[in-house]
């Protein structure tokens, strides 16, 4: 039996509350596709809302199979938040096999979106590699001017679906915005700072032109905007190549993905292993990096401290 027919195995009695408008005395049911979208919608939502996260901290949304609980966990859904943009490849099966009729809200939706630079990327179905010729980078997130287009469109979601808390949503969007704002500031403050010669970096993928692009610090790759697809031996040689042209300082690993790769990059070309970046995902609660904003800080930090500043 295939994985999604046990998913509609186990969704044969499953209640029709997502059909059904919120009660005063009822929490919003909110499903977020991975965490840092959860601590998005706990930002927005509050003690109002009860919320589930699909794919948790340190886990790799590109890669991951959903599980029969999940699909159970949609059905029950009155808001299921995502990322879109191809980046949960799971996704659409997962809504499809639950039979939600929750609202799905595609939390890039106005944001800056940046083209992925290899014109599409692969994701496993059915265990075989399918390209998807969408040529965007899912990554939005790691601006964060794109990240309160996140906020508003959670809190917009959260109003249709529960009128009541409306007021509650949007105080917590606009106290919270205030906070980016002073994210954003921090961040372009402390990149000011290191020298233009100190600011480029290698990691597995393709996850932070968001940053790249808003804060002035480049990163080479060997893998595209998914993990998905393995780096080849031609990949590893050309950033290897760029690493020399470029003067990198630095090489990052991700904590969603085995260090090995980037340990060989960071041999070949004789660079420093400078710690760990928070890309796909958020630490656990005990780690570093357990919410949008400390994952950014944190990812400064690590920055800041290769590049010698």
């Amino acid at each position: 039996m295939t994985l999604f027919r046990k998913l509609a195995s186990a969704l044969i009695v499953i209640t029709l509350s997502s059909t059904l408008p919120v009660a005063a005395a009822e929490k919003l049911n909110v499903i977020a596709s991975f965490s840092i979208l959860g601590d998005f919608a706990r930002q927005v939502g509050g003690d109002r809302i009860e919320l589930r996260t699909i794919v948790g901290p340190d886990s790799d949304a590109h890669v991951y199979e959903p599980k029969p609980a999940d699909a159970i966990a949609v059905a029950k859904a009155n808001v299921v938040l995502v990322n879109g943009l191809m980046f949960e490849g799971f996704l659409q099966r997962l809504i499809e096999a639950s039979g939600t009729s929750a609202t799905v809200v595609e939390a890039t939706r106005g944001a800056e979106i940046l083209n992925d630079p290899a014109g599409g990327h692969y994701h496993y179905v059915g265990g075989k590699a399918v390209f998807h010729e969408a040529p965007l980078d899912p990554h939005a997130w790691q601006s964060v001017a794109n990240a309160k287009v996140y906020v508003k469109n959670i809190a917009d979601a959260f109003c249709k679906a529960d009128a009541e808390g409306c007021a509650t949503y949007e105080a917590n969007a606009q106290a919270y915005d205030g906070k980016l704002d002073a994210l954003d500031k921090e961040i372009r403050e402390t990149v000011a700072a290191i020298p233009q010669d100190r600011r480029v970096f290698v990691v597995a993928h393709n996850a932070f032109r968001y940053f790249e692009h808003a804060y002035g610090v480049t990163f080479l790759a060997p893998q595209g905007v998914s993990t998905d697809a393995e780096a080849s031996a031609a990949d590893v040689a050309g950033v290897v190549r760029e690493i020399a042209g470029k003067r990198a300082v630095a090489v990052f690993a991700e904590n969603i993905s085995n260090s090995r790769l980037v340990e060989q990059i960071a041999s070949e070309a004789g660079l420093k292993l400078g710690g760990t970046l928070y890309s796909d995902a958020l630490s656990k609660e005990d780690g570093p990096a357990a919410t949008y904003a400390e994952m950014m800080r944190r990812n400064l930090a690590t920055i800041r401290d290769a590049a010698g500043h």
